[in-house]
């Protein structure tokens, strides 16, 4: 084994941890390749391989590529936690057709690929990415600065951005990177100021699979700090080590850092940290605050994967014309657009990183000493953020003006500014220093500021964060400085800030011993401006340019406007009773894109059937879904629920269940209490949920009354259903429900999805297991590239006598396969384990091709109707899966 560790290298020379001096092995997959079509760029070319990394590792890769022959910069391209290779498909085809060879990855215990979850350890995930580098250095498209060092950038989002970080800190071989919604340090994420982070990282380890997916050593540290409820030095310790923190001092490469505004999990003041370790190196770092993030709201992927473009181009391609954007900058939301009613998002810059100390504004607080307690098993706990609920988008209400937070009356303490004389924008991280004092010794206390309107009855929680502190030693007293999240919030002229420091919060882990707390202020709060940051304006409407021209008929003009965007489209009474029609369905990948995820779908579910979704991976269904849920808007086309046509946010929605991904609960607490919590959250009433009922159908029994941390998958599984089932929606949608589930975990899913509609309600299902699908399904839409290829009844498509299944035997041979789908007659031939899948055209017959068969001295055994789904998936799909 080679192990040049950082500092014992040679001038000049690579740096690589842990690679192996041994060639990456090919063990599967070479030379397989597909070719994605497109109507603007190069055919995109992909090939699968299974690589070995050591230690019996297997890393399952694609390898896009593009154009004419020639050497080209390479990307290495991460995907985010739980997910696989397959998720990062699209942006990587994207990348390539702009000229970059692109190697996708699914990580250690992702996707295909084995071993166990490290949290991108140096020795494992880490040094898999140096021997990525050593194969794309062989590769004769890829673009070398010298033997064996390509000229390689690194992008992804999450646990794919941090591993991009740790990538340019222990091997000197990549050339830029561009990590979004990351962590700095893992340690200060998930034990912020020595406070346990429950619930994201009860979220983190269930997301990879239950504990035992992980490294042993993880594994034991999770479960003591879980069961401890604090976190202690070997624990932070241990996730240091794994943190791009810990080689900060070694990332000197051009960084663009995107992070997320509503991300109660890795905040903006982890990208602060990089941003400034980084520039301290000497290299160039741009800084942006996107409007989502881990909690919800936009990502803006298709902003933020122009803008990595163009960084790879500006430090990759040496290309000085690219435009990388502004030093720094922020997506500001404005409102709500009544067309459509998503919010509208605005761009902020400047030319500098103010980072989040700018500008200092200090406003007076009021408010005498207050003592309040930490209630007997920190139970009820205050509500900010929901973690694990990413796709709820409930942190962007707060930039909306809707207030969601929960504190106990009791359990806080509130210090009150005067009203603001004129607007404030707030930009970084507030600060005040109080006074605390504790009949225990250590106290926990969670600071946050609210937004509180004029009436002093509406208040808001900018993007639902808190921040979280331990007070060591406090029974004697000591002054605190407490350091707010970092936040981008106006703050309307007339209204108040409020300091409030609580006792107990959902996401964190509050000392089980009751104690009583007094906190005094000690000076003002201060928020930074940031002035030096301007917001874009809005651009004019063009009637304010001949408005003196026309003053009347404008007048006439807006009046009629204002009329149709203030008006709702109305519901079709035809369609009352129809749980979903979608009609010329369309969502472009970008809007400056002439490529679709969906074209032109349109399909009708009724009443009491479950359906199921197909398509091969890229096929447009997981975009349709989202469409469905009112989480993205259509370009064109409508959907309609119950005849209501499908708005972000539609009170129609509240007919609809969903369960989109792994659900996060926490670990110890019960089943039902972790129902019974996320109904709460919800805001509606409690005989509303119908929780017994939901309960009944899914089918877990005595096992409600267990901790969800010895719930094996399949009983968590069953649970994430039940809890979309609250409330008994009218329609549930289930996107690959049987996930990770053994053969007899998946039967007892199946009698669960039949049960449910078997009470008239209606069921769609998208999910790859074909033979299950056609057990429980009653009805299917089959996509393919973002159309719909066929719908109808199971037992019609599979017994569309336009399908034949001929034996012969052994395999045909993929020349004589083409031979058989250019006969007269045939639409498409597809070769199985024993022969041909052949689907006939309107002037085909079975006699004539039989005759076809014979003459191309094809050994036919049998000839008849095919009887499998998945026989007939792959016919319809051409066998593109």
């Amino acid at each position: 084994m080679d192990l040049r560790l950082p500092g014992l290298r040679g001038p000049g020379r690579p740096r690589r941890l842990l690679a192996a001096a041994a060639a990456v092995v090919v063990l599967a997959g070479a030379g397989t390749w597909t070719a994605v079509a497109s109507d603007d760029a190069p055919a995109v070319h992909r090939a699968d391989r299974v690589m070995a990394v050591g230690d019996g590792v297997r890393i399952d890769t694609s390898y896009f590529t593009s154009g004419a022959d020639g050497r080209r910069p390479a990307v290495l391209l991460a995907h985010g936690f739980g997910g696989s290779k397959d998720d990062v498909r699209e942006q990587a085809e994207d990348l390539a057709a702009d000229g970059y060879a692109v190697l996708t990855w699914s990580a250690r215990g992702f996707g295909k690929s084995t071993g166990k979850v490290g949290l991108n350890d140096p020795k494992a995930e880490v040094a898999d990415v140096s021997q990525l580098i050593d194969w794309l250095a062989k590769q004769p498209q890829v673009q070398l600065d010298r033997t064996g060092d390509p000229r390689v950038g690194m992008a992804g989002a999450s646990y794919g951005g941090a591993i991009s970080l740790l990538g340019a800190g222990y091997d000197d071989r990549v050339d830029a990177i561009a990590p979004a919604i990351t962590y700095w340090n893992l340690a200060d994420a998930l034990f912020p100021n020595g406070v346990f982070k429950k619930l994201w990282a009860g979220v983190f380890f269930n997301t990879a699979g239950g504990c035992d997916k992980f490294e042993a050593q993880l594994c034991e540290m999770y479960d003591r700090v879980a069961e401890s409820g604090t976190p202690d030095a070997e624990a932070r310790q241990l996730l240091e080590e794994r943190s791009p923190s810990a080689v900060g001092d070694r990332i000197k490469v051009p960084t663009l850092l995107m992070q997320g505004q509503m991300d109660s999990l890795f905040p903006l003041g982890q990208a602060d940290a990089a941003a400034k370790a980084i520039r301290a190196n000497g290299a160039p770092v741009d800084v942006d605050w996107i409007s989502g993030g881990h909690d919800g709201g936009d990502l803006e992927e298709s902003r933020l994967n122009a803008r990595v473009d163009s960084w790879f181009d500006r430090y990759l391609k040496d290309d000085k014309s690219a435009d990388t954007g502004p030093a720094f900058r922020i997506t500001r939301t404005g409102g709500v657009d009544s067309t459509d009613g998503e919010a509208t998002l605005r761009g902020a810059g400047s030319d500098t990183y103010p980072g989040l100390e700018g500008g200092q504004k200090s406003l007076a607080l009021t408010g005498r000493e207050q003592t309040f307690d930490n209630p007997a098993g920190a139970n009820p706990p205050a509500i900010s953020a929901l973690p694990g609920l990413g796709g709820s988008g409930l942190s962007q209400l707060s930039s909306l003006g809707v207030g969601i937070s929960l504190d106990f009356p009791g359990q806080y303490a509130a210090f009150e500014s005067a009203p603001v004389g004129d607007d404030l924008r707030i930009t970084g991280s507030p600060t005040a220093t109080v006074h605390v004092k504790s009949t225990s010794d250590d106290a926990v206390l969670f600071g946050k500021v609210y937004d509180v309107g004029p009436d002093g009855a509406q208040q808001v929680l900018p993007s639902q964060l808190v921040t979280p502190l331990r007070v060591a030693d406090a029974k004697a007293g000591k002054d605190v400085t407490v350091t707010l999240p970092a936040i981008d919030h106006n703050v309307d002229k007339g209204h108040r800030l409020r300091l409030v420091l609580a006792s107990t919060d959902l996401g964190y882990a509050s000392p089980a011993a009751p104690a009583t707390y007094t906190v005094s202020l000690k000076g003002d709060l201060s928020v930074p401006t940031a002035s030096g940051v301007s917001t874009a304006a809005a651009p004019l409407p063009s009637w304010v340019w001949w408005l003196p021209l026309a003053g009347a008929g404008i007048a006439l003009a807006l009046l009629l406007t204002a009329r149709r965007r203030t008006a709702s489209v109305p519901p079709d009474p035809a369609l009352a009773e129809v749980p979903l029609q979608i009609t010329d369905l369309s969502k472009r990948y970008s809007k400056s894109s002439d490529r679709y995820a969906v074209k032109d779908l349109s399909f009708r579910v009724e009443k009491g059937q479950v359906l199921g979704l197909l398509g091969p991976n890229g096929a447009g269904k997981t975009t349709t879904l989202r469409m469905l849920m009112g989480l993205i808007t259509p370009d064109g086309g409508e959907i309609r629920v119950f005849g209501h046509a499908i708005r972000p946010g539609s009170p129609v929605l509240s007919r609809v269940g969903a369960f989109v991904e792994g659900a996060g609960f926490l670990p110890h607490l019960s089943g039902r209490e972790n129902l019974e919590l996320y109904w709460a959250a919800t805001g509606r009433p409690a005989e509303d949920a119908h929780i017994e009922e939901a309960l009944e159908i899914a089918g877990l029994g005595d096992a409600l009354a267990r901790a969800v941390r010895t719930y094996s998958q399949g009983m968590r599984q069953r649970l994430a259903i039940a809890q979309a089932m609250l409330g008994l929606p009218d329609l549930l949608i289930l996107d690959e429900p049987t996930n990770g589930l053994d053969p007899p975990q998946i039967r007892e899913m199946r009698e669960v999805l039949i049960r449910y509609a078997a009470a008239g309600r209606t069921v769609i299902v998208s999910s790859h297991l074909l033979a299950e699908v056609e057990q429980s399904c009653t009805h299917l839409v089959v996509m393919d590239r973002g159309r719909l290829v066929q719908a109808g009844q199971v037992g019609g498509i599979i017994g569309s006598g336009d399908t034949l299944l001929v034996g012969t035997g052994t395999p045909v041979e993929g020349p004589v396969v083409e031979k058989v789908a250019a006969l007269p007659g045939v639409t498409s031939a597809v070769s199985t384990d024993d022969g041909l899948l052949i689907r006939l055209d309107g002037d085909g017959t079975p006699q004539r091709l039989v005759a076809e068969l014979v003459r191309l001295d094809i050994p036919v055994q049998s000839v008849g109707p095919h009887r499998r789904l998945e026989d007939a998936f792959l016919t319809l799909i051409g066998g593109s899966a």
